[in-house]
């Protein structure tokens, strides 16, 4: 096991008991594991500022399957970027509307600018790209 290292902190108590508030909340057993959780975040946003970093992406969409072609656009782009595309879910909604889930893995700059172009498909109503880097930020020896 990576060996720990004890820091002090100094935080203003108007920023403190918010903190308290919001790491209860999410189930947190100590503020170290929040504060771990918040610099590993932050260091996984500076990795994915770089388009050659690896990483996967859920590009996650509603969209109107009576959308013309929309269905048929989905699966060509998926296809055309096979190497890229790991697996995809689709789930019905309603009558009119279905969600799909496409799951992408590549280099940020790649698989963000595939996600984009899914997302912005005429008769996608919302869609959103999650890129998570695949690096080893915060881990120690053994992955953990």
């Amino acid at each position: 096991m990576e060996s720990l290292q004890r820091i002090g902190v100094s935080l203003e108590k108007g920023l403190l008991e918010p903190f308290d508030r919001l790491i209860d909340r999410q189930g947190y057993a100590s503020r170290s594991e929040a504060l771990r959780d918040l610099i590993r975040e932050r260091l996984t946003e500076e990795e994915l500022a770089d388009p050659d970093t690896p990483a996967v992406a859920a590009v996650v969409m509603v969209y109107d399957h009576h959308q013309a072609r929309l269905a048929q656009k989905l699966t060509e782009l998926q296809h055309e970027h096979h190497l890229h595309t790991v697996s995809s879910m689709h789930v019905h909604i309603d009558h009119h509307n279905c969600l799909e889930v496409v799951l992408l893995r590549g280099r940020v700059g790649q698989i963000g600018r595939l996600g984009e172009r899914i997302v912005s498909l005429k008769g996608v109503t919302l869609g959103k790209v999650h890129l998570v880097a695949t690096g080893t930020v915060g881990k120690n020896d053994h992955g953990t």
